[in-house]
């Protein structure tokens, strides 16, 4: 007879999605995790006689899926949360925000308004977040205190700020940023060029050189309002896309934000490119932007995550919410009750953003061998009841209040509804704080 495996942590479910292989749901299985990774998929008769574990949790009244993913955000604008709503992209953004940010942006802004943003998405069961913001390195440390995985964007621009003075500026910090932090294995980076209409051709192919030296994704708004499209042809005689593919800049690195306002031959380009595009659809809906062609993108090829934006323009960074809208926005749009189902939408939320920001192998799917990145929803609500298909009450019935336990490389970051990494008086008192600064 042979003795059970000492491993660190056994997690039983009533049911595990994981995403890879397509359209699965597993049904009393356990998850065996050891040193941070994925080790076994497994009944749980069979789990408790092979394992000797540290600690089980068991669930018995939810659904395991792997740890969403906010493939766009700009984390520390939660401290701008509801400053300036319902308003047009160009005006909130000309009139109200960057003159916000132009005043308070500083390192400890950015520092305080991603560890409120963490644990915001940390709650909602986001384990990793792709950033696009001034200050990187002070993100990157508010995230690693939190205990969560980020992607950090490593921002150009051509106009100065608080943080640099011009684009190779941003970018000689951004990489010296990238130096400190490259080897954490909860940190990776994005060059993220804000968009067309604030990044010249000589800044573009200064990002594109440097994302090839270094082999990471271009992470970049485009496409997002017919005005940025309209000025571009005005100003370069091409709408932005066709600008990119003949910078070079459409390629497999590309994370193209928004997408909203898309020709076909715009959607065949971006497949044929291997370009992926980061869906914001409360975002796109809250600042009157449009809504983006799922359905078409999807049909064609293209990769898809899913993102909130800011907390600024969304108002939630809740990447469960953008599962089900972005389900029910393609549904609407297209006309096809049966375009983007439950599995489809949830892979958009996990495994989508994990193959734009080249994690695939990393995160996004519950597989062995692969960081155990980790979200359980609880389900015994009978709000929720009954329950005929797990990943159909994901992706319309369940919400963010229900996620109760989240993991990170193995770690737990939230227990029972509790964030385990951050007080929740503290972080609060953080945000009065800023609140008072921003507006007496």
């Amino acid at each position: 007879m042979h003795s059970a495996v000492p491993i660190d942590l056994l997690i039983e479910a009533k049911w595990i999605i994981p995403v890879e292989p397509a359209g699965t749901v597993l049904e009393k299985h356990a998850v065996a995790v050891h040193e941070g990774r994925i080790v076994a998929i497994l009944q749980h008769t069979e789990a408790r006689s092979r394992y000797a574990a540290k600690e089980t949790v068991r669930l018995h009244d939810h659904i395991l899926i792997p740890g969403l993913i906010n493939l766009h955000t700009h984390a520390a604008m939660t401290l701008l949360r509801g400053l300036a709503d319902d308003l047009p992209l160009m005006d909130w953004l000309h009139d109200h925000i960057w003159p916000a940010e132009a005043k308070h942006v500083s390192a400890q802004f950015v520092h305080d308004g991603t560890l409120l943003g963490c644990a915001e998405m940390l709650r909602s069961g986001v384990t990793c977040f792709n950033d696009m913001y001034f200050f990187p390195q002070a993100a990157a440390k508010a995230a690693l205190r939190m205990g969560m995985r980020a992607a950090i964007g490593l921002i150009a621009i051509d106009s100065p700020s608080a943080y640099a003075a011009d684009c190779e500026d941003y970018l000689s910090k951004g990489l010296a940023v990238r130096d400190e932090f490259r080897d954490n294995p909860l940190i990776s980076f994005c060059l993220a060029p804000h968009a067309p209409y604030t990044v010249s051709n000589r800044s573009f192919s200064r990002v594109l050189t440097l994302a090839e030296q270094c082999d990471i994704p271009i992470h970049l708004h485009v496409h997002e309002t017919r005005e940025e499209i309209e000025e571009s042809t005005s100003q370069y005689g091409m709408r932005p896309i066709r600008r990119l593919h003949d910078l070079g800049i459409l390629g497999p690195a590309l994370i193209a934000v928004h997408a909203v306002h898309l020709t076909a031959e715009e959607i065949t380009l971006l497949a044929d490119n291997g370009a992926s595009v980061a869906h914001c659809p409360t975002s796109n809906l809250k600042l009157a932007s449009g809504i983006c062609p799922l359905t078409e993108l999807v049909e064609n090829g293209v990769n898809v995550g899913l993102g909130t934006d800011g907390a600024a323009s969304n108002n939630r960074l809740d990447i469960l919410r953008e599962l089900h809208l972005a389900s029910l926005l393609a549904k609407g749009s297209s006309g096809r009750a049966d375009t983007i189902d439950a599995h489809q939408s949830l892979r958009m939320a996990t495994l989508g953003g994990a193959k734009a920001l080249g994690l695939e192998r990393e995160i996004g799917s519950i597989e062995i061998g692969k960081a155990a990145d980790l979200c359980a929803v609880r389900v015994d609500d009978a709000a929720l009841a009954p329950c005929y298909d797990p990943a159909s009450l994901l992706a319309y019935s369940a919400g963010r209040e229900h996620v109760s336990d989240v993991w990170v490389a193995g770690k737990a970051r939230v227990c029972d509804g509790l964030l385990l990494s951050g007080g929740e008086i503290e972080l609060k008192n953080l945000a009065a704080l800023w609140q008072n600064q921003i507006r007496p």
